[in-house]
């Protein structure tokens, strides 16, 4: 059976001489794994359309559940982030944790759009990148069901909580926290927990429209990160190489 639909190329494998194995997140079929065959050959019309955040339309024949790519136009390319290691790596670590997330018997759209829209302002909008960082994250969480309870105390309610427990996901208020808060957690300034419920709760179009001063911003990717690796219990080698580029102490 064929099937036409549009993906983006999460992570490419080798696979003998000239074949690859691609994840790639589409519209209509979710995470999939498909091999392209042929595609390390010079000539092969594959070639553009079957590269690591690469986003493409894509003609796929499957059969038994397996999946090999036919054609391969590439819709969006995002040259800007190949040419600069810090966004390529970035842009990776985005495709890391789109593929921990997804599911291959589940569609969710959303989380497409999220990376798309997140390597494009990376590239095009050019926004500061530990902002769409920070977005990506905390957004994701919430796609994939992991969105922290930022409304107020988790155990009485009290709407002045500032104390974020990242294991649990959940914010407790001082005489709360005592007896229920567990693990590791963050005090959160009144202006990071705005912008954690704008990030959650805003349009998609609408999610890099905001502001922080410059501490804040460090502060708030800080805890969107820390959240993360808390609610997915793991770590990730992209982020890993990441941060190495901006310190040798990491």
């Amino acid at each position: 059976m064929f099937y036409t639909t549009k993906g983006l190329i999460l992570r490419e494998v080798q696979y003998k001489d000239n074949d690859k194995l691609l994840s790639v997140l589409t519209e209509e079929l979710g995470l999939i794994t498909a091999k392209a065959r042929g595609v390390k050959n010079k000539n092969s019309k594959l070639r553009s359309g079957c590269q690591l955040l690469c986003y493409s339309e894509l003609t796929l024949f499957e059969k038994n559940g397996y999946y090999t790519v036919n054609e391969a136009e590439p819709i969006e390319m995002f040259v800007g982030l190949r040419t600069d290691l810090e966004l390529l790596s970035l842009g990776a670590y985005f495709a890391q944790l789109l593929e921990t997330v997804s599911a291959e018997d589940r569609v969710n759209p959303e989380l497409l759009s999220l990376g798309l829209n997140s390597l494009y302002a990376l590239e095009t909008l050019k926004l500061p990148q530990h902002q769409v960082k920070a977005v990506f994250e905390l957004r994701l969480l919430s796609l994939a069901g992991y969105e922290p309870q930022l409304d107020g105390c988790g155990c009485c309610g009290d709407s002045g909580a500032r104390k974020l427990y990242f294991q649990q996901g959940v914010l407790f208020c001082d005489s709360c926290r005592i007896m229920n808060g567990t693990g590791e957690c963050q005090t959160v300034s009144d202006g990071v927990l705005a912008a954690m419920q704008y990030i959650l709760h805003c349009g998609k179009k609408r999610l890099f429209s905001f502001t922080l001063p410059e501490q804040q911003m460090k502060e708030l990717g800080e805890v969107t990160e820390r959240l993360l690796l808390n609610q997915l219990e793991q770590s990730f080698s992209t982020l890993i190489f990441y941060k190495r580029l901006f310190t040798d102490s990491f």
